[in-house]
């Protein structure tokens, strides 16, 4: 199923700016061990389900896995070969906004080596550079 909002206000938004470092959503929340971005970037809504499915197979029902973020812009394009002008593109797909700092991916019930190797491998998956984090006790 993909990741997209039920509902928004506006069907299309302005490109804007990633700037600054991530002050919420920033440390582990709801399980042992995050997976925290360390550069700003966007991550489409089928990159987070490609990670969700790659820890959910390798875990193999062991464990609980969290997704921190959510897909909440659009991204518009224009067909390929048209003319400029006529107004902006259609939404093509939806990207989660990931600052440095933002914790995308939490895992609880799991030893630290399990979830250093799940996280590895959605690390493969994802566009920005993340390393792996553990709850401050």
């Amino acid at each position: 199923m993909r990741m997209m909002p039920k509902r928004v206000k506006f069907r299309k938004c302005q490109r804007g700016r990633i700037k600054g470092n991530a002050t919420r959503c920033n440390t582990v929340a709801f399980g042992e061990y995050g997976l925290q971005s360390m550069e700003p970037g966007y991550v489409t809504a089928q990159q987070l389900e490609a990670g969700r499915i790659a820890v959910s197979h390798f875990l193999s029902r062991e464990g609980k896995l969290t997704i921190r973020v959510f897909p909440h812009k659009p991204v518009s394009s224009k067909p390929i070969e048209t003319r400029m002008g006529k107004g902006k593109g259609e939404t093509e797909f939806w990207v989660a906004v990931v600052k440095p700092g933002t914790v995308l991916y939490e895992i609880a019930g799991v030893p630290e080596v399990l979830a250093k190797q799940a996280f590895s491998r959605v690390a493969h998956k994802l566009p920005v550079r993340v390393r792996m984090i553990g709850r401050r006790a």
